[in-house]
């Protein structure tokens, strides 16, 4: 016989548990869509590292941006250039939150596993400033076109050779990992000048010796190419390794104004700023007083801060009503644009001044 008594109290702790478990899966399901626990959108910015005022930039237009959207926002950064492990753990934090979206400034391949499980688990990424190898790695990237910008400066340096002999410094990101950004400005910049090139995904392994073709054409020689980190004591270490091998190196290209500065403070220790083209990539508000100081000859300006915001937009985009951000017209990404900065236009080849990038830099 059935008792009753004890049957009451059981369907109430089955009431009360299927209650429990519909609450948790309301729970899961806002987390999947990629809500915070205040209701907001989750969104989490993982830059290279905050050393370098570019990255500082992107968190200062993501803030914002996020702040204008009602986003969730968690920042997160490398302790340096190269350091994958923290943004590893910064993509796995992520992934427990259930985050909408990551946007990354990936610091190397080693990410790229990591970036994987984050879309296999519903989070969109975006790449900014720097695309992955292979470009699929992550949903789209927000970037400069950094083949082009090397390209840019490229050619104003070889309008300034005029025809003399080219004999080349190339102070480069790494030398122990490959890095899209690094191996595409290296080559815009070599492509620009007009040296042959081979593996367009490998820095170094052009011919040491040849003729270049840009501008009025002429003879080059390729002294070496040394990693900087990006660093400018990097920079200066490079260029200090480099003119031991050759001190009549008068065509300088680096990775980025900090690394140009370094190399700046080595050639001027060796009495050896006069004649030579330093030339660099970023348009960070420093670098652009380096061309307004004649430090710099010309940079490629980019805009790191309109990566950040479009990134943002994006994501919030998507979770709105289910919009995704498309490329570039015969790109696999998508193009924020950069312009060449120096007081020493080209006829042909479009500039602005170093007054005018001041009013467009970041990082001041």
């Amino acid at each position: 016989m059935l008792n009753r008594t004890k049957v009451r109290p059981a369907i109430a702790r089955l009431a009360v548990g299927a209650i429990a478990l519909t609450a948790a899966a309301t729970m899961l399901a806002g987390c999947s869509a990629g809500a915070s626990s205040s209701g907001k959108v989750g969104v989490a910015l993982i830059v290279k590292t905050t050393s370098n005022p570019y990255f500082v930039s992107m968190e200062d237009s993501a803030k914002a941006a996020a702040a204008k959207d009602g986003v969730s926002l968690t920042l997160a950064a490398g302790t340096k250039d190269g350091d994958t492990d923290t943004q590893i753990t910064a993509i796995e934090n992520a992934i427990s939150r259930g985050d909408k979206g990551i946007l990354i400034t990936p610091n190397g391949p080693a990410v790229n596993n990591e970036i994987q499980k984050a879309r296999k688990a519903g989070l969109y990424v975006i790449a900014l400033d720097t695309p992955p190898d292979p470009a699929n790695t992550v949903d789209i990237t927000f970037a400069t076109d950094n083949f082009a910008a090397g390209l840019a400066i490229g050619k104003w340096t070889a309008a300034q050779l005029d025809g003399k002999k080219a004999t080349i410094a190339l102070v480069d990101l790494f030398s122990d990992q490959v890095v899209s950004v690094d191996y595409n400005r290296d080559q815009g910049f070599l492509t620009g000048l007009g040296v042959p090139t081979n593996d367009i995904k490998k820095n170094g392994d052009e011919s040491p010796t040849g003729s270049y073709t840009g501008g009025k054409g002429g003879q080059y020689e390729i002294v070496g190419n040394q990693p900087s980190q990006g660093a400018e004591d990097g920079g200066r270490t490079a260029m200090e390794t480099l003119l031991s091998k050759n001190s009549n190196i008068n065509v300088v290209y680096a990775i980025n104004e900090p690394a140009a500065y370094g190399a700046y403070q080595a050639l001027k220790a060796a009495g050896k700023t006069d004649g030579v083209l330093l030339v660099a990539i970023d348009g960070g508000c420093s670098g652009v007083g380096y061309v307004q100081q004649g430090i710099i000859g010309a940079t490629s300006q980019q805009y790191p801060g309109d990566m950040a915001t479009k990134g943002m937009e994006a994501i919030v985009k998507l979770a709105k009503d289910g919009t995704k951000p498309t490329t570039s017209a015969g790109l696999d990404f998508f193009n924020t644009g950069s312009k060449l900065i120096t007081d020493k236009p080209v006829d042909g080849l479009p500039s602005i001044t170093s007054a005018d990038g001041a009013k467009l830099c970041w990082g001041k």
